[in-house]
């Protein structure tokens, strides 16, 4: 089953650390990586950029952008992790991993609907054919 593991934390926090100390955060993350990876349970994981780089499309009547994320909070999405695991348990545990290695903020743990509308047709992605030159 999907779990998502969205990671909230203090966006002045996170990036107020100097380059050491987030290289180490992520060596620490690396480890939890690793083995998640070759157990075959990492799916896509991201590091969102900056909430000051975000738009929000508001959907009112008529639809407005503004700038910044949708909810102004203590903590801000900072990333997450799609992870496939067993049950809950399993993904609590590697939030817990997880937690070991990153300090403060909290993950929320949410089980996936996989939704994928738009597949290519594969004669989109084939490979362009040879020309002549």
């Amino acid at each position: 089953m999907l779990y998502t593991l969205l990671c909230y934390n203090s966006e002045d926090v996170v990036f107020s650390w100097s380059q050491e100390e987030d290289d180490a955060v992520m060596a620490q993350l690396a480890q939890v990586h690793g083995k998640l990876h070759e157990a075959g349970k990492l799916g896509p994981s991201l590091r969102l950029m900056a909430t000051t780089t975000a738009a929000t499309l508001r959907k009112s009547d008529p639809p407005m952008v503004i700038d910044g994320p949708f909810a102004e909070t203590k903590e801000q999405l900072l990333g997450f992790y799609v992870v496939d695991v067993a049950n809950l348990e399993e993904a609590l545990q590697i939030a817990r991993d997880l937690g070991k290695a990153n300090p403060g903020g909290s993950y929320e743990i949410r089980p996936v609907r996989l939704f994928l509308p738009g597949h290519l047709r594969p004669e989109a992605v084939a490979e362009p054919e040879a020309t002549d030159a």
